[in-house]
């Protein structure tokens, strides 16, 4: 009786002990990573970040996510240099995301945004999930 309850107990563990290790474990073979950004001017140093990443890291290079959100997106429309930075990032496969959120606070048209500038309903819920998904963050 005892033999039978200590491989019932051991089966048990072996089974569902493991379970939790292999759920933390969903993504180890990609670096992923987003910066969520108040200033717009952050942009160039991310991306010399993104190139020095994307050597170091090799085939585990995974997606590059940047976040605007704040007073920032005052900055975005007709800006030369932002775009011709937006430009690069997409070169180098980075997706750029402004925060609708902040384009509503401050009554930014999304018309006059670069085509090549995403939007996400909510910038910081969507670093959160992406945080969720297995991404390294920053925030600056």
């Amino acid at each position: 009786m005892k033999n039978s309850i200590l491989s019932i107990t051991t089966m048990f563990l072996l089974l569902f002990g493991t379970y939790q290790l292999q759920a933390q474990d969903f993504n180890s073979k990609k670096n992923n990573y987003v910066v969520l950004s108040k200033n717009i001017k952050q942009l160039k140093p991310v991306l010399l970040t993104a190139t020095e990443l994307a050597k170091e890291d090799g085939e585990k290079y995974g997606e590059f996510h940047v976040i605007i959100c704040g007073k920032t997106v005052n900055d975005i429309a007709n800006n030369s240099d932002f775009t011709l930075l937006l430009d690069k990032a997409k070169k180098q496969n980075l997706k750029v995301f402004v925060c609708g959120i902040s384009l509503s606070s401050f009554n930014i048209n999304p018309k006059t945004l670069p085509n090549n500038l995403e939007i996400t309903p909510n910038g910081i819920l969507y670093g959160f999930q992406l945080v969720k998904q297995g991404f390294m963050t920053l925030t600056i």
